[in-house]
């Protein structure tokens, strides 16, 4: 006779329940007839044989007993139970409906009786409207193979259960109690983990319960037996069902006797039980006159032992003598029909359970996350940015990644406090409400700073740590270039800081030296290209250029673009006509005509003009060009307007680095350098997840400059920030400099390319930089600053407040709500405070408020945060300044008038020239990138205050064509910043004693 496992013992994890655990081998068929068998829709969960009824066969879920005797059938309770499922999975859709309860069920070969469970698993969550995954693996598959498998379940917020199917067929040695601890206990839905296992153990029923002994309790509630109190017998004592079900008795306050092999004078102990479960895998082992008169008896075995009546030449049967048991207990169940429907009913309640938990705390989370902010200890006077820095230590970054609702699979550590996020989370809350978007700019800059980042950074800690609202700070890395050059550091300052600073300041994840890369080897193949073309005929160029390898010759997919932009619909290289090869082949590029130049990530002043191809090899081919900072590269712009991966791909693919001698456009795909360049960026896409001073999120990404492109953080980092703060969190946001660049380029480059409407402006301003404004005395670095500066001066301040006005008017102008941030230093006076704040509000500010954070972090920014939520509260009317459909002349005209309140333009004989290719070319419809001084609303730095009317001179025009814009140049504006005399290179140092970076500042 073959001992035959039950349902409940191969689901969850299929391994047999009995004494002696026995291999499952039977014919499909045969399997079939045990858990395929429809269901009856009509039978009662109990059935109660009529005096002088036939006994007919347990496989019809009745026999004989005497009167008042009912049959337990799991068949209906698993119904019901399934039907109340559907409705709670109906309940989880309409509360978020991209949330579908996901069940994974993996599989090692491919055993046909497994495949019969799993077949019945999959049907039964199709019917409650879950997901189910059949997860096969062959074989072959080792022990690290699937437990890999099972990691990447883990992190997978698609599935909320997870099941390992068992036996496992597989080649090679498994330790199946490994795996089933592999499995995460969030997600362990057949409640055999280690850890769910020992809350059953210790009475902590917060976890998920194993299904089978669960379905048996079940059950026997359902005969209104009261369990607390009652003797119970439970025979057998596996992991899956034995012990597991005495533990669930026993915290039901019944007496439990375990009973197993070596159990002596078994029939006695059976006798005395109130509640009897067998799971031994022993056909018809317990007799009838062993069962107490009365008794609940739950038989999990099923065996198949011969019947030559049946078609398949066996039946199924229990571990118990039904027939003998139907008259003596009050309460049996069949076999088929009992326990294992219960099995996979109970299977299902848990991965339903298990997407709850997900959803309330998606729901909570919508509200606020689980942050803990880290406190800060104040001291004063305020020690130096670097000390404040070195004495906070930050949270481990995975776990800051976990409060803000990153799962595992979205965050690639760079050690313990900085990591990069994934585009997949984007993916995954495609659906989610955004948070409200602020956008952070400046006056117009002075040497004094107004410290734009720290208020950022201080913002967003007040926002998150005392307003408890879901924030995120957007920032763009710093360019090495200033940090060694004049600024030595960027990440804010006083209590209001980017942590580790040194990380934020040098390196971070290396983004800027993939643009660098990325950008060089481009400027690589545009020489060489040139230098190939010059030195072979058309010929021998396209047999090099498409050669031909073991005798076969082919297009790469990047030169097949090109042939059709050529309009060459020929796929075989050989079917060319010589004309056809000469144009494939030939860019011709105009080396007096060549836009990209080289870029190098330090202020080289030296490198602003060089001749290159000076070398006897490149046989006279020179010609004059230069180097930028990395942070100038077209690259760097893409990296912070893509949305994704193929959109950075296709910018990259469309930015011109050359003309031809015919005047056309030559592309980095021309070249063939767009999939090398992905290749380099593609983790730099990414943006890095760091922390403030008091542990709130901080989103870093890209960098470009504000005066040469467009000067904001990234689309792909603010898009993750608001789909993660939720729609009550806020994402803040930079723009370079003061609003007439950085705003703008904020409003009318940006957001078009993301699609994103602004809520509202902060703008940032302080009482030092407006007496600048106002004609005050120049400053010199190094000196110490002027009595205007340091003492009361209502007279001088009033005459710059014009400059903060007209930013004011800016803002307001893409009827967005400005709020003003009088960012405050210890040298100012309330009455100062207070002039600037009538004026502000005056000139239309929503709100205008003084800001401490610089020395109390988010304490003192909690005002202006109360004044960004409200201005958030208000609708949104925001407005582009201009349509791209407009004439170029006329879309910088529209931006010199109103943004920088010049009267008049003077574009000179070569821009116009510029203007009339770009247009003839197809690129007339691109928004406009001004680049132009930031020190100045007009084109001359050394003006200050908000003249009027003014010329503006448009001097230089380039194409910035993978990032989508056109940048007109506003006198002297140089893509490589030079090193002063005394620059911060003097300072920074590494302590070899203790590892620490100083001089950063």
């Amino acid at each position: 006779m073959q001992c035959q496992a039950h349902p409940s013992a191969l689901s969850p994890i299929g391994t047999l329940v009995d004494i002696g655990t026995a291999a499952l081998d039977t014919s499909r068929k045969f399997v079939n007839e045990l858990v395929l068998r429809p269901p009856d829709a009509a039978e009662p969960v109990f059935r109660t044989k009529a005096p002088g009824e036939r006994d007919i066969s347990n496989n019809n879920h009745c026999g004989t007993m005497l009167s008042g005797a009912k049959i337990l059938s799991g068949t209906d309770v698993a119904k019901e139970i399934r039907e109340r499922l559907k409705k709670d999975v109906a309940e989880i859709r309409r509360q978020i409906p991209t949330l579908v309860p996901g069940l994974a069920i993996v599989q090692v070969g491919g055993r046909e009786d497994s495949n019969v469970y799993i077949r019945m698993k999959i049907k039964a969550a199709e019917e409650i409207g879950m997901y189910a995954e059949h997860v096969q693996l062959p074989r072959s598959t080792t022990q690290d193979e699937l437990l890999a498998t099972v990691k990447r379940l883990n992190e997978d917020p698609c599935f909320h259960g997870i099941i390992v199917q068992m036996p496992l067929d597989s080649e090679s040695p498994i330790d199946a109690h490994l795996v089933t601890d592999a499995v995460s206990p969030e997600k362990d839905v057949d409640g055999l983990n280690t850890i769910n296992e020992g809350r059953v153990a210790t009475g902590d029923m917060s976890g998920f319960l194993p299904c089978t002994p669960n379905g048996c309790m079940e059950l026997i509630k359902r005969t209104g037996t009261t369990i607390a109190g009652s003797y119970a017998v439970v025979i057998g004592r596996s992991k899956i069902v034995g012990t597991p079900m005495a533990e669930l008795l026993k915290w039901a306050d019944a007496t439990v006797t375990v009973c197993h092999s070596k159990t002596k004078n078994l029939n006695l102990l059976i006798k005395k039980a109130d509640i009897l479960v067998v799971a031994v895998g022993r056909p018809e082992m317990v007799r009838g006159a062993w069962i107490k008169p009365g008794a609940v008896v739950i038989d999990c075995g099923i065996n198949s032992i011969p019947d030559p009546t049946k078609k398949s030449g066996q039946r199924l049967v229990g571990d118990v003598k039904y027939e003998e048991a139907l008259p003596v207990a009050s309460h049996v169940t069949p076999v088929p029909g009992g326990v294992g429907p219960m099995t996979v009913a109970m299977l299902m309640q848990n991965t339903v359970q298990s997407a709850q938990r997900v959803a309330r705390r998606l729901i909570e989370m919508e509200f606020r996350w689980c942050l803990k902010p880290l406190p800060l200890k104040l001291t004063e006077p305020v020690p130096s940015d670097i000390e404040i820095a070195r004495a906070q230590e930050p949270k481990d970054v995975s776990v800051l990644a976990q409060e803000i609702g990153l799962i595992p699979s979205e965050v690639s550590l760079y050690g313990t406090k900085k990591a990069k996020v994934s585009l997949k989370v984007m993916e995954r809350l495609q659906y989610e409400d955004d948070a409200k978007y602020v956008v952070v700019a400046g006056i117009t800059p002075t040497p004094l700073g107004e410290g734009k980042s720290t208020t950022l950074v201080g913002l967003v800690q007040a926002l998150t740590a005392y307003k408890r609202c879901n924030s995120i700070a957007c920032l763009r890395q710093p360019s090495q270039g200033p940090t060694f050059g004049i600024k030595g550091g960027a990440a804010g300052g006083g209590y209001s800081q980017v942590i580790p600073m040194e990380d934020f300041n040098l390196h971070l994840t290396g983004d800027i030296h993939a643009v660098t890369a990325a950008n060089n080897l481009l400027a690589a193949q545009l020489d060489a290209r040139i230098f190939h073309e010059a030195t072979q005929t058309d010929q021998a160029l396209y047999e090099r250029l498409v050669p031909a390898i073991k005798g076969s010759r082919k297009f790469a997919p990047i030169q097949q673009r090109r042939l059709k932009r050529l309009g060459i619909e020929k796929t075989d290289p050989y079917a060319l006509t010589p004309d056809e090869i000469r144009r494939f082949a030939r860019l011709n590029i105009d080396p007096h005509n060549v836009v990209w130049t080289r870029v190098l990530d330090v202020n080289d002043r030296y490198l602003r003009k060089i001749t290159i191809g000076l070398s006897p090899t490149e046989k006279n081919l020179t010609r004059d060009t230069s180097f930028a900072i990395s942070v100038s590269s077209e690259i760097m712009a893409i990296l912070a307007l893509a949305t994704g991966l193929d959109d950075m791909k296709q910018r990259l693919a469309k930015m011109v680095v050359a003309f031809d001698k015919t005047g056309a456009p030559v592309t980095a795909d021309d070249l063939g350098v767009t999939g090398s360049m992905m290749v380099l960026l593609k983790d730099a896409i990414e943006p890095t997840l760091m922390q403030t001073l008091e542990g709130t999120p901080v989103l870093v990404h890209a960098g470009p400059f504000a005066n040469i492109a467009h000067g904001c953080s990234s689309i792909v980092a603010d898009d993750i920030g608001m789909k993660l703060a939720g729609k009550r969190g806020y994402v803040v946001t930079e723009a370079g400099f003061g609003s007439d660049i950085g705003m703008e380029k904020f409003f009318n480059i940006k957001c078009r390319a993301s699609g994103k409407v602004p809520n509202a402006v902060v703008l940032v301003t302080t009482v030092r930089a407006l007496k600048m404004h106002g004609g005050g005395p120049i400053v010199t670095a190094g000196a110490p600053l002027r009595r205007e500066y340091m003492s009361e001066n209502l007279d001088l301040l009033e005459k710059g407040l014009p400059n903060l006005l007209k930013h004011i008017e800016n803002g307001l102008k893409y009827g967005v709500p400005v709020v003003v941030a009088i960012n405050a230093h210890g040298t100012d006076t309330a009455a100062e405070h207070e002039l600037v704040r009538k004026a502000a509000k005056a000139a239309g500010a929503f709100d205008a408020i003084v800001s401490n954070h610089w020395a109390k972090g988010g304490e003192g920014a909690a005002e202006l945060a109360q004044a960004v939520i409200d201005a958030c509260d208000r609708p949104s009317e925001f407005k582009l300044l201009y349509e791209v459909d407009m004439p170029i002349e006329d879309k910088i005209i529209r931006i010199a008038k109103e943004m920088y309140g010049a009267g008049t333009i003077e574009l000179n004989a070569k821009v116009r020239d510029a203007i009339r290719l770009y247009t003839e070319k197809g690129f007339g419809k691109l928004p406009i990138c001004m680049a132009k001084t930031s020190m100045s609303l007009t084109g001359d730095p050394s003006v200050k205050g908000a003249p009027k009317d003014f010329k503006l001179v448009i001097n230089d025009i380039c194409l910035s064509a993978g990032a989508g814009f056109i940048v007109p140049m506003c006198g002297e504006i140089s893509k490589m910043p030079g090193l002063p005399t005394r620059p911060s290179i003097f300072d920074i140092d590494l302590n070899t004693e203790t590892g620490e970076i100083e001089g950063l500042f």
